[in-house]
């Protein structure tokens, strides 16, 4: 039985926790300065601890889910409970592996980048196995661990502000596209709860088409633009607004800003 804690239960940190509840080959503590988010998952099986440096003495996998600037204090204040036999993960941006290496010693350290569609079963997870602490049974471990959640991509850490502007960030630019398309259908007469469930079913159903049927996107787009039709009337419309070249711009922004909080 693999003891895992959690020091912060906000959204992604609760996501992971009830994602792994369900498993009966690990337990699951954690530690966060609201009580009420602690009471809320006790009845999935999460224990409360009193303290972080408790929580670290108590478990195999320590996983902070905590904000970036919050790390180095956490870790300084947990490293006397520390060895080499437990594993600290953090799901902090920019938090660099040299850092984590720096202030877990003498435990080793994995970098996870998750996405918020973790909440439902659906994330994609990057994971950064470069320690060389890390035995090959804790890699296994901690892959299969989280491909329960979703999709997971082992990557080198040199690919991780990729992976951020990507899929990190990519949530955030699917909603606002969303957003925009529901507007759109208010504005051509649908009702506002109309337009909503229609475009959350465009979205499902268009990401499942896209996983299942073994074309690529831009088949797929072509597939839907016919010769003079309404389809190709709009994508010529967002070409014409450089659409395109704005999602790539914003994308390479947010890499960039990964990077920033790296430094």
């Amino acid at each position: 039985m693999t003891s895992i804690g959690f020091i912060g239960v906000g959204n992604m940190g609760s996501a992971i926790i009830r994602g792994l509840a369900a498993r009966g080959d690990v337990t699951l503590m954690g530690y966060d300065l609201n009580p009420e988010s602690l009471a809320a998952l006790a009845p999935v099986g999460l224990r409360a601890a009193a303290s972080p440096r408790e929580l670290a003495g108590q478990c195999d996998i320590v996983l902070l889910a905590v904000k970036p600037h919050q790390v180095k204090a956490v870790l300084e204040d947990i490293c006397p409970a520390l060895n080499p036999g437990r594993t600290v993960l953090s799901i902090a941006a920019g938090i660099t592996m040299k850092k984590l290496v720096k202030w877990a010693d003498p435990a080793p350290v994995v970098r996870v980048m998750p996405n918020t569609p973790a909440m439902v079963g659906a994330g994609v997870f990057a994971l950064c196995l470069e320690d060389d602490r890390l035995d090959q049974q804790r890699k296994d471990f901690l892959v299969g661990l989280f491909q329960g959640l979703g999709q997971v991509h082992v990557l080198p850490e040199k690919l991780f502000d990729a992976f951020t502007a990507v899929a990190g960030s990519g949530p955030a630019y699917v909603f606002y596209f969303m957003e925009a398309v529901i507007e759109a259908g208010v504005t051509l007469g649908l009702t506002r709860q109309q337009a909503t469930q229609m475009v959350e079913g465009l979205f499902v159903g268009s990401a499942r088409l896209a996983a299942e049927s073994g074309h690529h996107v831009s088949v797929l787009r072509e597939m839907v633009c016919s010769p003079a039709g309404t389809t190709i009337a709009a994508t010529n419309a967002f070409d014409k607004a450089a659409v395109r070249a704005a999602i790539v711009k914003g994308v390479l922004k947010s890499a960039k800003r990964s990077q920033e909080l790296g430094d």
